[in-house]
């Protein structure tokens, strides 16, 4: 589906991840592989380092430590916002929903509308949809878009394969109206057939959590988990991101009437450096102008990755200038979604720690 929008912006973003921070060489014991066999893993995917919120941290908690720094900085008002959008994969509570909660705690105004979306990588561009959609209601001026993920509480310690490349974080995004011509172009699909190819199996209503539940087993590669652990299927995701973007990025440039030179930056989900430097050659992209160091660097976070992204690899030109941007997300539902649009001047675009 495509869907166009005029007269909004992306005013700020603020990124916001753990203090805690934990070395790939430091993790190597806790697999059943030789050493040398994870250090070429490292050298092949950009392992390196990443960002790990610590047991009990919440999304709450990150989105608060956020917003009251943007509000302490003066480059908020908790009375400007009319709605509270938190997309994540993992949520606070069954019951209530979090977007309720952080509202609450930030004393937010009885008319702002809250909502809860459950979605993983593409989450900051199906957030990002749906501000603009709200933004078409005069009633609304100013959203507060959360994207937080979790998922380092949710991955096995002793998972090779998942547990190197997740991170978790928020990121903070006001998105509003603009009294400027800046058109947005965005596309969004979505194939359920495939969405147990990423999955925390236990832990719904499908299959309730017991103590078979929490049993570690391992499997045909050597990793060990339990079904309250995220598994991904490797294969499958990397199929199907190699089959589905590229076409998809190409239908939205030309949706847009826009070249592929014409966009200044290509922020990508990061799922790993491997699978993105295979996406550079297949959309014919110069490696300059998609950056992949967030998971070497923070980690994957899931729809915080390209936010997060924006933050770390942008911010001295994008405070400044406009940048054209070509954002795309891809991976849990299956969902892959991309948006091409004008962001900046930013009034802040910034990355600060949680102090777990």
């Amino acid at each position: 589906m495509d869907f166009k929008f005029n007269h909004v912006k992306i005013s700020g973003i603020l990124s916001v991840i753990p203090e805690n921070e934990s070395f790939f060489e430091d993790e190597m014991g806790n697999y059943e592989f030789p050493p040398e066999t994870s250090m070429k893993l490292k050298e092949t995917m950009g392992y390196n380092k990443h960002r790990l919120a610590k047991p009990g941290s919440t999304i709450a908690g990150y989105a608060c430590h956020g917003f009251n720094y943007l509000v302490e900085n003066g480059l908020v008002r908790p009375d400007e916002i009319d709605a509270l959008l938190v997309v994540g994969s993992v949520m606070d509570y069954p019951i209530p929903p979090t977007s309720n909660v952080i509202q609450g705690l930030l004393g937010l105004r009885e008319d702002c509308f809250c909502l809860d979306i459950t979605q993983a990588c593409a989450g900051f561009e199906i957030g990002l949809i749906q501000a603009f959609m709200m933004l078409k209601q005069e009633a609304v001026r100013k959203v507060l878009l959360i994207n937080a993920d979790m998922l380092g509480l949710k991955v096995s310690p002793r998972d090779r394969n998942s547990y190197p490349l997740i991170g978790d974080g928020a990121a903070l995004t006001i998105v509003e109206k603009s009294n400027y011509d800046n058109p947005v172009f965005a596309n969004v699909k979505m194939d359920g057939k495939g969405a147990f190819a990423i999955q925390i199996p236990a832990g719904g209503l499908a299959k309730p959590c017991d103590e078979s539940t929490r049993i570690d087993y391992v499997d045909s590669f050597g990793n060990w988990r339990s079904e309250e652990n995220l598994v991904m299927k490797g294969d499958e995701v990397f199929m199907f991101v190699q089959k589905k973007v590229p076409p998809m990025i190409e239908s939205l440039l030309e949706f847009a009437e826009t070249s592929r030179d014409e966009v200044d930056y290509y922020m990508f989900h990061q799922p790993n450096r491997f699978m993105l430097r295979k996406l550079c050659r297949k959309l014919r992209i110069d490696e300059d102008k998609l950056p992949m160091n967030i998971v070497e660097n923070f980690g994957n976070s899931s729809g915080v990755t390209v936010p997060l992204n924006i933050c770390f690899n942008l911010a001295d030109k994008i405070r400044d200038k406009a940048l054209k941007l070509c954002m795309a997300g891809f991976g849990g539902g299956l969902v892959w979604s991309s948006i091409l649009m004008n962001v900046g001047p930013l009034d802040f675009c910034e990355i600060i720690e949680y102090p777990d």
